[in-house]
Protein backbone atom coordinates (compact mmCIF):
# COMPACT_ATOMS: atom_id res chain seq x y z
CA UNK A 1 0.00 0.00 0.00
CA UNK A 2 0.73 3.33 -0.77
CA UNK A 3 0.19 6.05 1.49
CA UNK A 4 1.25 10.08 1.94
CA UNK A 5 1.02 11.25 5.62
CA UNK A 6 1.44 15.11 6.79
CA UNK A 7 2.99 15.35 10.23
CA UNK A 8 2.62 18.50 12.67
CA UNK A 9 4.92 17.97 14.87
CA UNK A 10 4.16 21.22 16.67
CA UNK A 11 5.52 22.80 19.90
CA UNK A 12 7.03 21.13 23.21
CA UNK A 13 7.49 17.46 23.47
CA UNK A 14 5.40 17.43 20.00
CA UNK A 15 8.78 16.85 17.93
CA UNK A 16 10.35 14.85 20.27
CA UNK A 17 7.09 11.76 20.41
CA UNK A 18 6.20 12.82 16.90
CA UNK A 19 9.74 11.37 15.93
CA UNK A 20 8.91 8.45 17.33
CA UNK A 21 5.59 7.59 16.17
CA UNK A 22 7.15 8.53 12.68
CA UNK A 23 10.06 5.65 13.11
CA UNK A 24 7.13 3.24 13.99
CA UNK A 25 5.56 3.96 10.60
CA UNK A 26 8.67 3.55 8.92
CA UNK A 27 9.43 0.31 10.82
CA UNK A 28 5.90 -1.02 9.67
CA UNK A 29 6.47 -0.06 5.76
CA UNK A 30 9.49 -1.99 5.88
CA UNK A 31 8.28 -4.90 7.94
CA UNK A 32 5.06 -5.15 5.77
CA UNK A 33 5.52 -3.72 2.68
CA UNK A 34 4.04 -0.53 2.03
CA UNK A 35 5.30 2.79 1.24
CA UNK A 36 4.95 5.69 3.09
CA UNK A 37 5.75 9.38 2.38
CA UNK A 38 6.07 11.86 5.13
CA UNK A 39 5.89 15.66 4.69
CA UNK A 40 5.93 18.22 7.86
CA UNK A 41 4.19 21.48 8.09
CA UNK A 42 4.16 23.75 11.02
CA UNK A 43 0.95 24.60 13.44
CA UNK A 44 0.92 25.85 16.65
CA UNK A 45 3.13 27.91 18.86
CA UNK A 46 6.06 27.22 16.35
CA UNK A 47 3.84 28.22 13.32
CA UNK A 48 3.03 31.65 15.17
CA UNK A 49 6.38 32.47 15.65
CA UNK A 50 7.56 31.44 11.87
CA UNK A 51 4.15 32.50 9.91
CA UNK A 52 2.24 35.15 12.17
CA UNK A 53 -0.62 32.47 12.48
CA UNK A 54 -0.95 29.08 14.46
CA UNK A 55 -2.53 27.64 11.19
CA UNK A 56 -0.66 28.57 7.98
CA UNK A 57 -2.35 27.89 4.75
CA UNK A 58 0.43 25.49 3.29
CA UNK A 59 -0.17 23.73 6.10
CA UNK A 60 -3.91 23.40 6.04
CA UNK A 61 -3.72 22.41 1.80
CA UNK A 62 -1.18 19.81 3.13
CA UNK A 63 -3.54 18.21 5.54
CA UNK A 64 -6.41 18.09 3.12
CA UNK A 65 -4.60 16.00 0.43
CA UNK A 66 -3.02 13.74 3.06
CA UNK A 67 -4.13 10.28 3.82
CA UNK A 68 -4.11 11.13 7.51
CA UNK A 69 -2.30 13.43 9.72
CA UNK A 70 -0.34 12.98 12.42
CA UNK A 71 0.20 15.68 15.38
CA UNK A 72 2.42 16.13 18.37
CA UNK A 73 0.75 18.99 20.69
CA UNK A 74 0.24 22.59 20.36
CA UNK A 75 1.01 25.43 22.80
CA UNK A 76 3.25 26.55 25.54
CA UNK A 77 3.73 29.29 28.23
CA UNK A 78 5.24 31.98 25.58
CA UNK A 79 1.75 31.58 24.16
CA UNK A 80 -0.41 31.21 26.91
CA UNK A 81 -1.73 34.50 27.30
CA UNK A 82 -5.94 33.61 26.94
CA UNK A 83 -6.18 37.45 26.11
CA UNK A 84 -3.72 37.12 23.21
CA UNK A 85 -5.54 37.67 19.86
CA UNK A 86 -3.59 35.01 18.27
CA UNK A 87 -3.58 31.38 20.11
CA UNK A 88 -2.08 28.12 19.13
CA UNK A 89 -5.08 26.02 19.77
CA UNK A 90 -6.85 28.08 17.29
CA UNK A 91 -4.69 26.03 15.21
CA UNK A 92 -5.78 23.12 16.02
CA UNK A 93 -9.75 23.87 16.68
CA UNK A 94 -9.76 25.02 12.51
CA UNK A 95 -7.70 22.35 11.10
CA UNK A 96 -10.64 20.20 12.93
CA UNK A 97 -13.02 22.09 11.33
CA UNK A 98 -11.32 22.32 8.12
CA UNK A 99 -11.16 18.15 7.69
CA UNK A 100 -14.39 17.73 9.08
CA UNK A 101 -13.47 15.63 11.48
CA UNK A 102 -16.42 15.18 13.83
CA UNK A 103 -15.58 12.31 15.61
CA UNK A 104 -12.96 12.43 18.84
CA UNK A 105 -12.11 8.55 19.56
CA UNK A 106 -10.09 8.15 22.51
CA UNK A 107 -9.82 4.57 23.81
CA UNK A 108 -8.89 3.85 27.65
CA UNK A 109 -7.46 0.69 28.77
CA UNK A 110 -5.68 0.48 32.00
CA UNK A 111 -2.20 -2.22 31.37
CA UNK A 112 -1.90 -4.74 34.39
CA UNK A 113 1.42 -4.17 34.85
CA UNK A 114 0.89 -0.08 35.59
CA UNK A 115 -2.48 -0.47 37.37
CA UNK A 116 -0.36 0.51 40.46
CA UNK A 117 0.44 4.19 38.99
CA UNK A 118 -3.28 4.92 38.75
CA UNK A 119 -5.45 6.90 41.84
CA UNK A 120 -7.63 4.15 42.00
CA UNK A 121 -7.27 1.10 43.83
CA UNK A 122 -6.50 -1.84 41.53
CA UNK A 123 -9.72 -3.75 42.06
CA UNK A 124 -11.83 -0.84 40.72
CA UNK A 125 -9.49 -1.05 37.30
CA UNK A 126 -10.27 -4.79 36.27
CA UNK A 127 -11.92 -5.08 33.44
CA UNK A 128 -11.66 -0.88 32.09
CA UNK A 129 -12.30 -0.50 28.80
CA UNK A 130 -13.86 2.23 27.43
CA UNK A 131 -14.29 3.99 24.24
CA UNK A 132 -15.22 7.75 24.42
CA UNK A 133 -16.32 9.23 21.28
CA UNK A 134 -16.92 13.09 21.82
CA UNK A 135 -17.91 14.99 19.48
CA UNK A 136 -15.53 17.41 18.31
CA UNK A 137 -16.86 20.19 16.05
CA UNK A 138 -19.63 22.11 17.34
CA UNK A 139 -20.86 23.09 21.22
CA UNK A 140 -18.98 26.17 22.91
CA UNK A 141 -15.97 25.81 21.11
CA UNK A 142 -17.32 27.16 17.85
CA UNK A 143 -20.33 28.90 19.13
CA UNK A 144 -20.51 32.78 18.79
CA UNK A 145 -18.31 34.77 21.31
CA UNK A 146 -18.75 38.16 22.79
CA UNK A 147 -16.98 40.13 25.26
CA UNK A 148 -17.86 43.08 26.72
CA UNK A 149 -16.28 45.30 30.35
CA UNK A 150 -18.81 43.39 32.81
CA UNK A 151 -20.08 40.32 30.71
CA UNK A 152 -18.92 37.41 28.44
CA UNK A 153 -20.92 35.16 26.31
CA UNK A 154 -19.99 31.74 24.92
CA UNK A 155 -22.63 30.35 22.96
CA UNK A 156 -23.37 26.50 23.00
CA UNK A 157 -24.89 25.39 19.55
CA UNK A 158 -25.73 22.01 18.21
CA UNK A 159 -27.79 20.58 15.15
CA UNK A 160 -29.66 17.31 14.60
CA UNK A 161 -27.48 16.93 12.07
CA UNK A 162 -24.10 17.12 13.94
CA UNK A 163 -25.46 14.95 16.97
CA UNK A 164 -26.87 12.30 14.35
CA UNK A 165 -23.72 11.36 12.83
CA UNK A 166 -21.28 11.62 15.93
CA UNK A 167 -24.21 9.04 17.42
CA UNK A 168 -24.33 6.75 14.55
CA UNK A 169 -20.41 6.13 15.12
CA UNK A 170 -20.74 5.58 18.48
CA UNK A 171 -23.29 2.80 17.92
CA UNK A 172 -21.12 1.52 14.92
CA UNK A 173 -18.05 1.28 17.14
CA UNK A 174 -20.26 -0.30 19.48
CA UNK A 175 -21.43 -3.04 18.08
CA UNK A 176 -17.62 -3.66 17.20
CA UNK A 177 -17.28 -3.95 20.87
CA UNK A 178 -19.73 -4.94 23.81
CA UNK A 179 -22.99 -3.41 22.38
CA UNK A 180 -23.11 -0.84 25.38
CA UNK A 181 -23.63 2.75 24.60
CA UNK A 182 -23.90 5.66 27.18
CA UNK A 183 -24.68 9.00 26.33
CA UNK A 184 -23.40 11.94 28.98
CA UNK A 185 -24.96 15.36 28.74
CA UNK A 186 -27.08 17.60 30.98
CA UNK A 187 -30.35 17.65 30.00
CA UNK A 188 -31.86 18.81 33.15
CA UNK A 189 -30.67 22.04 32.29
CA UNK A 190 -29.41 22.69 29.23
CA UNK A 191 -31.51 22.89 25.87
CA UNK A 192 -28.72 21.60 23.89
CA UNK A 193 -28.98 18.77 25.64
CA UNK A 194 -32.72 18.09 25.99
CA UNK A 195 -31.79 18.10 21.94
CA UNK A 196 -28.84 15.75 22.21
CA UNK A 197 -30.50 13.32 24.36
CA UNK A 198 -34.09 13.05 22.19
CA UNK A 199 -31.73 12.70 19.09
CA UNK A 200 -29.40 10.30 20.43
CA UNK A 201 -32.94 8.42 21.65
CA UNK A 202 -34.39 8.23 18.35
CA UNK A 203 -31.11 7.41 16.89
CA UNK A 204 -31.09 4.07 19.30
CA UNK A 205 -34.02 2.87 17.66
CA UNK A 206 -31.47 1.98 14.47
CA UNK A 207 -30.00 -0.11 16.67
CA UNK A 208 -31.68 -2.57 18.57
CA UNK A 209 -29.05 -4.54 19.31
CA UNK A 210 -26.88 -2.37 20.78
CA UNK A 211 -27.80 -1.06 24.70
CA UNK A 212 -28.69 2.63 25.44
CA UNK A 213 -27.86 4.07 29.14
CA UNK A 214 -28.48 8.37 29.26
CA UNK A 215 -25.92 10.06 32.53
CA UNK A 216 -25.87 13.86 33.72
CA UNK A 217 -22.19 14.89 32.61
CA UNK A 218 -22.23 15.75 36.66
CA UNK A 219 -22.80 11.86 37.99
CA UNK A 220 -21.02 10.49 34.81
CA UNK A 221 -17.41 12.53 36.52
CA UNK A 222 -18.14 10.98 39.56
CA UNK A 223 -19.04 7.04 38.45
CA UNK A 224 -15.84 6.96 35.84
CA UNK A 225 -14.01 6.62 39.47
CA UNK A 226 -15.89 4.27 41.26
CA UNK A 227 -17.14 2.09 38.51
CA UNK A 228 -15.22 2.78 35.50
CA UNK A 229 -15.87 -0.84 34.72
CA UNK A 230 -19.00 -1.03 33.51
CA UNK A 231 -18.41 1.61 30.57
CA UNK A 232 -18.07 0.36 26.94
CA UNK A 233 -18.68 3.32 24.54
CA UNK A 234 -19.19 6.45 25.72
CA UNK A 235 -21.07 9.47 23.38
CA UNK A 236 -20.83 12.72 24.65
CA UNK A 237 -20.29 16.52 23.48
CA UNK A 238 -17.49 18.66 22.96
CA UNK A 239 -17.11 20.54 26.38
CA UNK A 240 -18.20 17.17 28.45
CA UNK A 241 -16.26 15.25 26.38
CA UNK A 242 -12.51 17.24 26.96
CA UNK A 243 -13.07 17.05 30.64
CA UNK A 244 -14.23 13.73 30.85
CA UNK A 245 -11.31 11.98 29.07
CA UNK A 246 -8.78 14.01 30.98
CA UNK A 247 -10.18 12.93 34.38
CA UNK A 248 -10.67 9.53 32.80
CA UNK A 249 -7.07 9.17 31.54
CA UNK A 250 -5.83 9.77 35.44
CA UNK A 251 -6.89 5.88 35.21
CA UNK A 252 -4.28 4.94 32.89
CA UNK A 253 -1.28 6.37 35.12
CA UNK A 254 -0.20 8.89 32.97
CA UNK A 255 -1.57 11.29 30.08
CA UNK A 256 1.58 10.07 28.26
CA UNK A 257 0.03 6.48 27.62
CA UNK A 258 -3.33 7.76 26.01
CA UNK A 259 -3.72 8.12 22.15
CA UNK A 260 -7.04 9.43 19.88
CA UNK A 261 -8.46 9.57 16.59
CA UNK A 262 -10.61 12.22 15.17
CA UNK A 263 -12.38 11.45 12.35
CA UNK A 264 -14.98 12.21 9.53
CA UNK A 265 -16.83 10.49 6.86
CA UNK A 266 -13.99 9.87 4.44
CA UNK A 267 -11.03 8.26 5.44
CA UNK A 268 -8.31 10.83 5.93
CA UNK A 269 -8.14 11.18 10.08
CA UNK A 270 -6.43 13.34 12.52
CA UNK A 271 -3.80 11.45 14.97
CA UNK A 272 -2.15 12.93 18.44
CA UNK A 273 -1.49 12.00 22.01
CA UNK A 274 -4.08 13.09 24.21
CA UNK A 275 -1.07 15.29 26.56
CA UNK A 276 -0.15 18.07 25.51
CA UNK A 277 3.08 19.94 24.77
CA UNK A 278 4.61 19.70 28.38
CA UNK A 279 7.30 22.41 27.92
CA UNK A 280 8.62 21.73 30.86
CA UNK A 281 10.85 18.60 30.01
CA UNK A 282 10.60 19.61 26.24
CA UNK A 283 14.03 18.58 24.61
CA UNK A 284 14.97 16.58 27.89
CA UNK A 285 14.17 12.73 26.26
CA UNK A 286 12.15 11.88 28.96
CA UNK A 287 8.68 12.42 27.32
CA UNK A 288 6.68 9.15 27.22
CA UNK A 289 6.37 8.17 23.47
CA UNK A 290 3.60 5.99 23.63
CA UNK A 291 0.54 7.87 23.62
CA UNK A 292 1.83 8.95 19.98
CA UNK A 293 2.74 5.55 19.36
CA UNK A 294 -0.46 4.49 19.87
CA UNK A 295 -2.32 6.85 17.93
CA UNK A 296 -0.37 5.56 14.78
CA UNK A 297 -1.89 2.06 15.93
CA UNK A 298 -5.22 3.97 15.31
CA UNK A 299 -4.03 5.66 12.09
CA UNK A 300 -3.14 2.40 10.57
CA UNK A 301 -6.80 1.03 11.66
CA UNK A 302 -9.55 3.67 10.42
CA UNK A 303 -7.51 6.07 7.48
CA UNK A 304 -5.38 2.78 6.06
CA UNK A 305 -7.50 -0.20 7.05
CA UNK A 306 -4.22 -1.86 8.42
CA UNK A 307 -5.81 -4.20 11.09
CA UNK A 308 -2.91 -6.57 10.95
CA UNK A 309 -0.20 -4.00 11.20
CA UNK A 310 -2.59 -1.40 13.83
CA UNK A 311 -2.17 -4.75 16.34
CA UNK A 312 1.27 -5.44 15.70
CA UNK A 313 2.10 -1.55 16.82
CA UNK A 314 -0.34 -2.41 19.86
CA UNK A 315 0.99 -5.95 20.43
CA UNK A 316 4.77 -4.05 20.65
CA UNK A 317 3.54 -1.68 22.90
CA UNK A 318 1.58 -3.96 25.26
CA UNK A 319 5.17 -5.80 25.65
CA UNK A 320 7.26 -2.81 26.62
CA UNK A 321 4.46 -1.34 28.79
CA UNK A 322 4.99 -5.37 30.49
CA UNK A 323 9.10 -5.60 30.51
CA UNK A 324 9.76 -1.86 30.01
CA UNK A 325 11.72 0.24 29.55
CA UNK A 326 9.30 2.87 31.13
CA UNK A 327 9.74 6.85 30.84
CA UNK A 328 9.95 8.36 34.31
CA UNK A 329 6.19 9.31 33.91
CA UNK A 330 5.52 5.85 34.66
CA UNK A 331 8.20 5.01 37.25
CA UNK A 332 11.08 4.09 34.88
CA UNK A 333 14.04 6.03 34.36
CA UNK A 334 14.44 5.30 30.40
CA UNK A 335 14.30 8.17 27.83
CA UNK A 336 12.06 8.67 24.70
CA UNK A 337 14.68 6.93 22.62
CA UNK A 338 15.21 4.36 24.81
CA UNK A 339 11.28 3.28 24.59
CA UNK A 340 11.20 3.87 20.74
CA UNK A 341 14.30 1.84 19.85
CA UNK A 342 12.24 -1.39 22.53
CA UNK A 343 9.14 -1.00 20.49
CA UNK A 344 10.83 -1.08 17.25
CA UNK A 345 12.81 -4.18 18.52
CA UNK A 346 9.25 -6.02 19.87
CA UNK A 347 7.48 -4.89 16.52
CA UNK A 348 10.01 -6.02 14.24
CA UNK A 349 9.16 -9.33 16.51
CA UNK A 350 5.28 -9.40 16.12
CA UNK A 351 5.46 -8.10 12.48
CA UNK A 352 8.01 -11.30 11.80
CA UNK A 353 5.59 -13.65 14.10
CA UNK A 354 2.50 -12.16 11.99
CA UNK A 355 3.96 -12.81 8.45
CA UNK A 356 4.76 -16.26 9.34
CA UNK A 357 0.99 -17.05 10.77
CA UNK A 358 -0.01 -16.08 7.50
CA UNK A 359 2.42 -17.61 5.54
CA UNK A 360 1.22 -20.58 7.03
CA UNK A 361 -2.36 -19.89 6.33
CA UNK A 362 -2.17 -19.50 2.99
CA UNK A 363 0.16 -22.61 2.84
CA UNK A 364 -2.89 -24.55 4.48
CA UNK A 365 -5.23 -22.67 1.99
Amino acid sequence: MKAHIVTLPGDGVGPEVTAAAVAVLHAVAEHFGHEFTFEEHAIGGCAIDAHGEPLPKASLEACKKADAVLLGAVGGPKWSDPNAPVRPEQGLLALRAALGVYANLRPLQVHPALARLSPLKEEKLKHVDVLFVRELTGGAYFGAKTRTADTATDECKYTVAEIERVTRRAFDLARQRRRHVTSVDKANVLETSRLWRSTVQRIAAEYPDVKLEHQLVDSMAMLLLTQPGRYDVVVTENLFGDILTDEAAALAGSLGLLPSASLGDGFNGLYEPIHGSAPDIAGQNVANPTGAILSVALLLRHSLELEEEANAVEAAIDEVLRDGPHTRDIGGTAGTAEVQAAVLTALEEHASNSAAFFSGARACG
